[in-house]
């Protein structure tokens, strides 16, 4: 753009944002992309530097994944670097990206959900008292983690003001250094998929027939249905999400299993994430507005509408597993989309079985008419197909 417009004179360059189509937070990614979002941090701190500049800051809230790859979308943290300064972002760094990383790799994955608690990053001395002993053997962790939390106590104890903490220097080869050390950290931790939900999408009662059915009936309602954006809630590993990429449109594949969308986000080639972004979304609780006033992060509601909802294998689940009437979920789901495909599970088919068979059946409106009275509350049913070769059924639904 011509310089003309830029705000104060002396300026080099005049950027012009573009809009993103999908915005997500940190407490909704898998390890590995949260693993991505900190790599290109650092990546561009070492560039920066390089250049006599730096990122005054380092929050995860600055990235986002574009086209099936992070981008940092606050330009404004780049500032010209003063000699000798330790980088401002190191701290902020260790808290959004190291901290949360560590107690997924080494505790459980579902502590990445500390980051939904801790809008400013898990603070350190809590990561440090979280994680196993065993990591003050691994010299970045014992570094960057208790060292560092070790540190900052002693800084609060003794009242260390701002201007001490300015007054320390760090060469440029101890920055570089520095960052070289908490790239090796954090490329050295991993975390391998578990859980009993990964295999959930291959163990189905579908015969061969029965899942080439499906696939081919729920690739025609979204030809049908229209529209860009597609929500796929409770996708699992991906199978259908794939199915939804087509054409174009951009799918959105949220799962409330962390190994599942670990496992999703791993199998899909380069080109693939471009159309399809995996996140961890539990649609019994998912994820609110937070920050100052409820404004700083939006819920998925927020976010919405789609333009289709996809709930493949899902209803049961909620309804059953989860207690919520029939009624609630049409509603919710007339919220998040303006069109939906949904899927009916029977109680005598084999999944719906496994459910029912720890617990009383308390759900006598649970069948096919229900499900009927239940979504036409809130959608105009427009197409309702039974599955070749399966007790299921398919429905597209619009919104009122």
């Amino acid at each position: 753009m011509a310089l003309e417009l830029a705000a104060q004179p002396g300026a080099i360059a005049v950027i012009r944002p573009r809009e993103l189509e999908v915005i997500s937070y940190p407490y909704e990614w898998c390890f590995s992309q949260l693993r991505d979002a900190a790599l290109l941090t650092l990546e561009l701190q070492r560039r920066a530097l390089g250049l006599g500049m730096r990122l005054k800051d380092a929050s995860a809230y600055n990235i986002q994944f574009d086209r099936g790859r992070p981008i940092l979308i606050d330009s404004l943290s780049f500032e010209v670097a003063y000699p000798a300064e330790p980088w401002p972002g190191y701290r902020q760094f260790c808290e959004h990206f190291l901290a949360p990383l560590a107690l997924i790799a080494y505790r459980d994955a579902r502590l990445g959900l500390l980051t939904r608690d801790f809008i400013d990053g898990v603070p350190l001395d809590l990561a440090a008292r979280l994680l196993p002993g065993r990591t003050r053997l691994r010299p970045g962790l014992l570094a960057h983690v208790h060292l560092h939390a070790g540190a900052q106590r002693r800084g609060i104890a003794a009242g260390d003001a701002p201007e001490a903490r300015r007054a320390r220097r760090m060469t440029k080869l101890g920055q570089e250094a520095l960052l070289d050390s908490l790239r090796r950290t954090v490329e050295g931790l991993r975390w391998r998929p578990r859980g009993t939900w990964i295999d959930y999408g291959t163990e189905t009662s579908y015969t061969r027939a029965g899942a080439e059915a499906k696939r081919s009936t729920v690739e025609r309602m979204i030809g049908a249905a229209g529209g860009r954006m597609i929500w796929d809630i409770g996708a699992n590993v991906g199978t259908y999400s794939s199915v939804a990429a087509g054409d174009g449109r951009l799918v959105l594949a949220f799962d409330q299993d962390v190994g599942s969308v670990e496992r999703h986000w791993q199998a899909l080639a380069p080109e693939a994430r471009a159309s399809v972004l995996p996140l961890v979304m539990d649609l019994t609780n998912p994820s609110p507005s937070l920050g100052w006033a409820l404004e700083e992060r939006r819920s998925l509601l927020d976010r919405g509408p789609a333009d289709v909802v996809m709930a493949l294998a899902l209803v049961h689940h909620l309804a059953i597993g989860n207690n919520v009437p029939l009624p609630m979920i049409a509603a919710l789901f007339a919220r998040l989309g303006r069109r939906a495909i949904v899927e009916f599970v029977p109680k005598d088919d084999p999944m719906t079985q496994r459910l029912l068979a720890t617990r009383p059946d308390i759900f006598p409106g649970y069948t096919l008419d229900g499900i009927r009275a239940a979504f036409a509350r809130s959608f105009r049913i427009v197409e309702e197909t039974p599955i070749a070769d399966s007790l299921r059924t398919l429905f597209l639904l619009e919104a009122r």
